[in-house]
């Protein structure tokens, strides 16, 4: 069983927003105001991605619950407020709002529609926005100058799925089952013209999956009658997990590929271990079963919680990670004796490398003035007996991944 953090995340969302209406920047001299670094983090915890939304926000929280109780940032701790938007683009605009009234110096997000929507406030507020999108349009400077996309893309997945597939089996049809919003077509388009640019002869079609459906048979019957041999979803856990039962009652011949959002080892226990068997994973972030170096510090705290990190998952590391390369660019200043405002941070993350352990890719993520994609390098992994199996590591759009 997962270890109960909603008590944290409510924790965190009353205690540490309690502070934050003195939106006071800090500097690394002594001469501060609470001496807190004021943030915002928008979540979905009961929304329509809240299966891995909520599993996110833990890993965020508990990343600045360890920090803090570490000593925080040279002294400074992070004086977060952390709120459910439900998945409601509205809630999410008025949260931010609040949050840069309260005077926050940077955001965390969630979903792509949110994320797009918010793009021209923190552009006009210069307030540094990471989030759990993945959306290509949020990596250039030019038109995205404050927000940061810390792993390969959605459209980058898309083409090593692609790349992989290819490269596999052969296939002559793919079909893209994906999240009914802009975080579900974010990367269909690019998906289409990257089969182009690489003349491969594979036909493609999209199919929008509905949120209030019991089973997805009629999809897979479409994509049956499309002659489909892979299944690239991009969706979250719970929906993917249906398509993998569906398969297997249906005794259909296809092979799901799942993108970030639902491969992990959420979707092999909801599907169950037969039914999740043989489909493959592209996923930026090594699970814990992986055991990078990056997993040793979450794993320690949700010892000293009574939990593992195990239980609770690959997406609790996202979060953390995420959380954690923001912070790196926090501590790059207040090291440097320089004010911690959203321009300044800006600055510190696009001249910055940070270290996941191996988490995120390579490893490494960078940003650069010219580019505010963090990684461009993914893993693929195939379920067996229940376990995320590498199939291969820091494959990037080109590679075979073989």
């Amino acid at each position: 069983m997962r270890v109960p953090l909603r008590t944290l995340a409510l924790t965190t969302s009353v205690v540490m927003g309690a502070t934050a209406c003195s939106g006071s920047a800090i500097t690394g001299g002594e001469d501060t105001d609470d001496g807190t670094i004021p943030i915002g983090i928008i979540a979905d915890r009961t929304g329509s991605t809240a299966d891995v939304g909520s599993i996110y926000n833990d890993g965020m929280l508990a990343y600045i619950d360890w920090l803090n109780a570490e000593g925080g940032i040279e002294g400074h701790e992070i004086d977060a407020q952390s709120e459910d938007y439900a998945y409601e683009v509205p809630e999410a605009e008025d949260l931010y709002r609040r949050y840069t009234a309260d005077g926050v110096v940077a955001v965390q997000g969630w979903g792509t529609g949110d994320t797009e929507a918010l793009r021209g406030n923190v552009s006009a507020d210069e307030i540094p926005f990471m989030s759990a999108s993945y959306s290509e349009e949020l990596t250039d400077p030019e038109e995205s100058p404050y927000n940061f996309v810390v792993a390969p893309t959605y459209s980058d997945q898309m083409r090593v799925a692609l790349d992989h597939i290819v490269a596999e089996d052969d296939a002559e049809e793919v079909a893209v089952f994906h999240h009914d919003s802009p975080f579900g077509t974010a990367p269909v388009g690019d998906g289409a013209d990257w089969i182009d640019e690489q003349d491969y002869d594979l036909g493609y079609e999209s199919y929008a999956m509905p949120d209030d459906t019991a089973n997805f048979v009629g999809m897979l019957t479409q994509a049956e009658d499309q002659g489909a041999s892979h299944i690239v979803i991009q969706n979250v856990s719970s929906p993917a997990a249906q398509v993998a039962q569906d398969l297997a009652e249906q005794d259909m011949d296809m092979r799901i590929v799942c993108l970030n959002w639902c491969a992990d080892e959420l979707f092999v226990t909801t599907a169950g271990e037969d039914a999740a068997e043989g489909h493959l994973f592209v996923q930026p972030f090594a699970p814990p079963e992986a055991q990078r170096p990056g997993h040793a510090e979450p794993a320690a705290y949700l010892e000293d919680q009574g939990g593992s990190l195990e239980e609770e998952g690959l997406h609790f590391t996202q979060g953390w990670y995420t959380m954690h390369v923001m912070a790196e660019g926090m501590r790059e200043l207040v090291a440097n004796d320089e004010e911690v405002t959203g321009p300044t941070l800006r600055e510190a993350l696009e001249d910055l490398e940070v270290d996941t352990g191996g988490v995120i890719g390579t490893g490494t993520v960078s940003f650069s003035a010219d580019s505010h994609r963090g990684s461009t390098s993914t893993g693929i992994y195939e379920v067996s007996s229940g376990h995320l199996d590498e199939v291969a590591a820091d494959v990037e759009p080109g590679q075979s991944g073989e």
